[in-house]
């Protein structure tokens, strides 16, 4: 979401206010600078084989980015065209230019960029005489100081016998007696965007490493109970201590297990560092991403399944087999593999742990860039290795700890069924949280599939079912038949069914209590089956907010806000209703949330063409596609 703010601030500097005194809106006017030209060439290369060339000349001082943009950055430059069986795309849209890496103050990022000129290349091969298809491309360009907007450009090609053309698609003028209106309905007359109204400033406030750290401790800690891991406590320490000659060198062997461990932990993260610098998209747009957010769901169902003891993830044998043939070597370096061993033998248990904690950090406002010991590290990987760090030290330290002081082992709960039943728990953990991934992806598409009631009663379903299981109503593969209702499983019981119940009244419109305390995890309260009043007025459509601010004589505050985006949930769940806030809000402005990650496409009915000023003052023509548009 970091991203979606960058871009807002870099584009809109100001505050848009509204005047119905004299019955008309002021809002501004701002001229769209073009500092860069497009040429478009086609190079026949033989047998049927051509190059669609897009060739960028740009003003100094201003870049155009790269197809490759890392998360949190700006849009970055994208292709399409259209699907037909008479032509093949070769490849993808190959990049001819002096490529540069720099830093961008405009979104605290290293970048990759182009100044001066740059050629996208996409080679085609035509299997028909002559083909005629369209496409567009879009590309976002900024100077050191500000960004413009992204332009959509869509394309006209025809190649083949009937001749070549390669051009911008015309984009005709609004026609009718609405066109005078469609015209200017958009135009900002009164925005000086070198003197904004008030210079808010910019306060950031995100999840600190040592935050990751701790969750990664706590993942670590929850590991530790499973039964993958917690029987190996005593046996391992018993080794140590036993086999080791002296107890001073049983206990330095325990240690050094304990911290290679962790070693492997961190080491499983290092691929990331070069992931996110060779390939950044596949950490781009994660949060608002549907299909990445319905991957996540799937994971998450595997991972609750395979909890539950239908079947067990695990990591190919003959790994667990040479990684434990290798600690009967001695010394450190078998000491290193019998670590190994515990990491890959205790997979099926680590796994979907390790996976939310991959997902949590993966989908968190990970932007930006962190220089250590001389090297800038990106922080998407930096903080999963902070994470993987304090994991696999959680998992590392009862080894080390209990061969120091071997008389805890006997303050240790035996093995037994509680350790099915933490695993059993963290299964409709996971059936939670898969449920909320799917509901990322049905927000930003709007399929209506999961709203609110939805949500609730599905979380209402997992919470129940937890606590039937520990009131030994429900039974799973691996849990013993027969045994009785153990004092832990009436605590987690009861905890679970009070959650329920407090899940309940989010089933209907209104409610006994409000849920703040699950901000950002449901949907918004108006993503609903039923009509919902709001605390405040709040209009989701510009115009239909822009006439009633005529009408009642108020100014506007706009709210650009986003489907997946947590903070704004908590933000509006928690914020927004305090008396105060509430107040100032309801009384002295009419609210407009605009939705940025909002990728519904306008039908070719719904689709509008503006003219907007240029800086040598004339128009262009720009067609609005989308809601984002």
């Amino acid at each position: 979401m970091r991203r979606i703010r960058n871009i807002l601030i870099a584009i809109v500097a100001t505050v848009f206010s509204a005047s119905a005194q004299d019955g008309s809106i002021s809002l501004g006017e701002a001229e769209i600078f073009e500092p860069v030209k497009w040429e478009y060439e086609v190079d026949a290369l033989g047998g049927q084989e051509y190059e669609l060339i897009f060739k960028a000349t740009i003003d100094d001082g201003w870049h155009v980015y790269s197809q490759f943009v890392k998360e949190g950055g700006p849009i970055p430059t994208s292709f399409g065209f259209d699907s037909i069986p008479e032509i093949e795309f070769l490849g993808l849209v190959e990049e001819r230019g002096e490529l540069e890496t720099n830093f961008d103050p405009n979104w605290d990022l290293e970048l990759k960029q182009f100044s001066h000129q740059v050629a996208f290349v996409q080679r085609v091969k035509l299997n028909s005489d002559n083909v005629k298809f369209g496409g567009y491309y879009e590309f976002m360009t900024c100077d050191d100081e500000r960004c413009l907007p992204p332009e959509y450009i869509e394309i006209d090609v025809e190649l083949g016998s009937g001749g070549t053309r390669f051009a911008v698609r015309e984009i005709l003028p609004p026609e009718g007696p609405d066109s005078t209106k469609s015209k200017n309905k958009y135009k900002l007359e009164t925005i000086d965007l070198d003197n904004p109204v008030n210079d808010c400033g910019e306060k950031r406030e995100e999840q600190t490493l040592w935050g990751i750290f701790i969750l990664g401790l706590l993942g670590g800690f929850i590991a530790l109970l499973t039964p993958c891991v917690f029987p190996m406590i005593p046996l391992t320490v018993s080794y140590f201590t036993k086999g080791s000659g002296n107890k001073k060198k049983g206990v330095f062997n325990a240690i050094l297990y304990g911290a290679f461990i962790m070693l492997i932990y961190f080491l499983l993260s290092t691929p990331f560092h070069l992931l996110s610098d060779v390939d950044p998209e596949v950490l781009n747009r994660i949060s608002t991403n549907p299909w990445l957010n319905l991957t996540f769901f799937a994971v998450f169902v595997i991972f609750a399944i395979s909890f539950f003891g239908y079947f067990e993830i695990t990591l190919p044998s003959k790994w667990t087999n040479k990684a434990d043939s290798a600690s009967d070597i001695g010394g450190m370096i078998g000491i290193f593999f019998m670590a190994l061993t515990l990491a890959l033998v205790s997979f099926s248990c680590t796994g979907p742990i390790l996976g939310t904690l991959l997902a949590g950090t993966l989908s968190s406002e990970s932007a930006g860039v962190v220089s250590f010991l001389g090297m800038d590290l990106q922080m998407v990987a930096v903080k999963l290795s902070v994470g993987m760090t304090g994991f696999g030290l959680a998992l590392g330290l009862p080894f080390a700890l209990f061969a120091a002081f071997p008389g805890w082992l006997a303050s240790l709960p035996q093995s037994g069924g509680w350790l099915n039943s933490v695993k059993v728990f963290f299964g409709f953990v996971e059936v939670a949280l898969a449920v909320k991934f799917f509901s990322n992806a049905d927000l930003v598409e709007q399929w209506g599939l999961l709203k609110r009631e939805t949500f609730f009663a599905l979380w209402f379903v997992t919470a129940i079912a937890t606590g039937l299981y520990f009131f030994n109503k429900i039974k799973f593969p691996h849990d013993s038949p027969g045994t009785k209702v153990s004092k832990s499983g009436f605590v987690m019981g009861t905890f679970a069914i009070a959650f329920a119940i407090y899940l309940l009244p989010g089933m209907w419109s209104g409610g006994w209590w409000n849920h703040n305390a699950l901000s950002g995890f449901p949907p918004p309260k108006y993503y609903s089956y039923f009509e919902h009043k709001e605390e405040i007025d709040i209009f989701y459509d510009y115009d239909e907010g822009m006439t009633h601010a005529r009408e009642v004589n108020k100014p506007v505050m706009i709210d650009f806000t986003g489907w997946a985006c947590v903070n704004c949930r908590k933000m509006e769940d928690n914020v927004w209703p305090e008396e105060e806030v509430k107040k100032i809000l309801s009384e002295k402005y009419v609210i407009i949330s605009l939705y940025v990650d909002e990728k519904r496409v306008y039908s070719e009915e719904e689709q509008e063409v503006v003219e907007v000023p240029t800086s040598d003052g004339g128009v262009k023509l720009k067609k609005l596609r989308t809601v984002g548009d």
